[in-house]
């Protein structure tokens, strides 16, 4: 008998489970028939959500439809100890309820374990179409690593392009301080995924932000420092070169000359080369070029 443990696929929390999680929109006319009504104070959070942030004003617009019409779609849950309940999916809606001051509302109960809680979480979250792109990011990040699903298989179950998912996962390794651009609202997913290649992209962030760049804006401005930069290790490079003892002595000569600093770069076994000259002020400009000029 084989008692290999086989990884789990697309199975109850992905596929099949679907059907249960949607968005979680007042203004949908369908909509599943809850399994019961549960008095709100029997309800908890679930401390794994992966959702963190609610905004106050969606907060407000949802307290008031459902002041309005009620809760339209049921919340899922699943059961817990003491006739309590604990929320797999709609913990913006239980909010929203609380802040309605309903007494009690409509729910699915769900036999699910730990990971499946987890995984239904994520997905839940991943179908909202107001998700920001650092948020999704991190859900398709947990479904592959909490549950060895691949970019493939996650993009043919959520109906989303492999592109997408791997464009929105590259995110993740911006710095901290611009993933929180990104959430905040103040950079766009395009403004984020042009400083991925980018040497700095905290500072190219906040330059953007200052300045209310364009992303095509800001795709030159980083092709331009890739440039720069790349201009700038050359140089460096050619200065870390070790010049002989007849070369610095030349420019010391020169530079006593001169009274300016004379720097020569002159490659091994090259006929060709360079010379730089550093005035200090236009006095000595004026000065080197009555030299140079013969005048």
């Amino acid at each position: 008998m084989d008692n290999k443990v086989k990884p789990r696929g697309l199975g109850r929390g992905l596929s099949a489970l679907m059907a249960d999680v949607s968005t979680e929109s007042q203004t949908q006319d369908r909509h599943a028939g809850p399994d019961i009504h549960v008095p709100i104070e029997k309800l908890f959070a679930n401390p794994n959500q992966p959702r963190r942030r609610f905004a106050q004003e969606e907060l407000d617009d949802l307290t008031a439809s459902i002041k309005e019409k009620g809760v339209l779609q049921p919340l899922i849950v699943r059961p817990r100890a003491g006739g309590t309940y604990e929320i797999v999916a709609g913990e913006r809606r239980w909010r929203a309820s609380q802040k309605a001051q309903l007494h009690e509302i409509p729910v699915l109960v769900r036999d699910f374990d730990d990971v499946e809680v987890l995984e239904v979480a994520i997905i839940e979250n991943i179908q909202r179409a107001d998700l920001n792109a650092v948020e999704e990011a991190a859900g398709y990040k947990q479904l592959m690593e909490n549950f060895g699903h691949t970019q493939e298989r996650l993009a043919e179950a959520l109906g989303k392009s492999r592109s997408h998912i791997a464009n929105l996962m590259r995110l993740l390794t911006l710095p901290a301080d611009v993933q929180d651009m990104l959430q905040e609202g103040v950079l766009t997913a395009g403004h984020a995924r042009a400083l991925i290649t980018s040497e700095d992209p905290s500072a190219l962030a906040r330059a953007i932000v200052k300045g209310g760049l364009s992303v095509r804006a800001t795709e030159a401005l980083v092709k331009k420092q890739a440039s720069g930069e790349l201009q700038t290790r050359k140089k460096k490079q050619a200065a870390s070169v070790e010049k002989d003892a007849d070369t610095r002595a030349l420019e010391a000569d020169l530079s006593a000359n001169l009274g300016m600093k004379v720097a020569i770069t002159h490659k091994p076994g090259q006929d060709s080369g360079e010379i730089s000259i550093r005035y200090g002020n236009l006095d000595d400009l004026d000065t080197l070029c009555r030299l140079l000029s013969g005048s």
